[in-house]
């Protein structure tokens, strides 16, 4: 069951990052304008999903409809998914095992040959990564990004 979570929240949250690419925080499209004005995880989700159905991004772009605008600069939404499960992952690299910890492989784009190397390198670094009980998202993720580029193995995952 907790994989199936785990899994959800990855499909949702990727479906908001498509969203967003085309601007705004739950992108453009049907789903922007049907939750306008809305907040929270919830919406966003639902929003993005909404588009990701219709696919009504990808025709907002090329056509200039839909509230899209492909003159902003694209981002990367990864952070705040890596931060959203912070909590189960520090759990996981304390152990250098887990559904959250995979999780975050696959979001820094680790392959499947290198993933048991990211476990166990994250587990070995768990100090540095989690110096102490109030480590912020940010500082988290800037940690978990030196500490990969600092390994042969996973330096190429980090793009400078």
């Amino acid at each position: 069951m907790k994989r199936i979570i785990t899994g959800l929240a990855l499909l949702s949250a990727s479906q908001v990052a498509m969203a967003g690419a085309a601007g705004g925080d739950a992108g453009c499209g049907w789903g922007n304008a049907l939750f306008k004005g809305n907040s929270g995880t919830a919406n966003h989700v639902l929003a993005g999903t909404t588009n990701s159905l219709f696919g009504n991004n990808t025709f907002g772009m090329t056509t200039g409809t839909n509230g899209c605008t492909t003159t902003s600069t694209l981002g990367y939404g990864g952070a705040s998914a890596v931060s959203a499960i912070m909590n189960e992952f520090s759990e996981d690299v304390a152990r250098g095992e887990g559904d959250a910890l995979k999780t975050v492989a696959v979001l820094y784009g680790v392959e499947p040959a290198d993933r048991d190397t990211f476990a166990q390198v994250m587990h070995e670094n768990f100090a540095v990564i989690f110096p102490n009980e109030d480590v912020t998202a940010n500082e988290m993720i800037a940690s978990i990004e030196e500490v990969m580029k600092a390994d042969p193995t996973l330096a190429k995952y980090i793009i400078s």
